[in-house]
């Protein structure tokens, strides 16, 4: 398995657990709600119902984008190379990794620091495009684009 389909595999199986894990919420919240309505009533039974429903919903979102960022993934060809950064693309630099897909959390694979960095996000967004040897700079520090994956 190459570095990038270690990324990539190792990113689907985080998001394939907090998708897990949010459906799991969803689902004891909703039984949650349907035991309270069995034995409730009054203001204090309606404010409760109303709070795990809001709940609910926050972690629908959650849930939801959750399953983009799962999408995204999926659709990137771990073994296709390219000369420009893409979609897709690890980027070694001078100090760092980065994994232009969504934004994930920062992993280790072989020992290595990923950071997984969305194509909308400002480095993102100045990344796209760009080839090796072209240089970027965050938070006042230079750096150059080694290699493109």
């Amino acid at each position: 398995m190459t570095f990038k389909q270690k990324i990539v595999q190792h990113h689907l199986v985080l998001l394939q657990d907090k998708i897990d894990v949010f459906r799991d919420m969803i689902s004891g919240l909703a039984e949650d709600a349907q035991n309270d309505a069995k034995g409730s009533a009054g203001d204090k039974h309606e404010t409760a119902l109303s709070m795990m429903h809001l709940e609910q919903e926050k972690l629908s979102a959650k849930l939801q984008e959750a399953l983009q960022m799962k999408a995204i993934l999926e659709k990137i060809d771990a073994t296709a190379t390219t000369s420009k950064i893409a979609v897709g693309s690890v980027i070694k630099t001078n100090g760092m990794y980065l994994f232009m897909s969504a934004a994930l959390p920062k992993i280790a694979i072989d020992g290595v620091n990923v950071i997984a960095l969305s194509p909308q996000s400002p480095l993102g967004l100045k990344l796209m495009g760009g080839g090796i040897g072209e240089t970027f700079e965050i938070n006042s520090s230079k750096y150059t684009i080694e290699t493109i994956d």
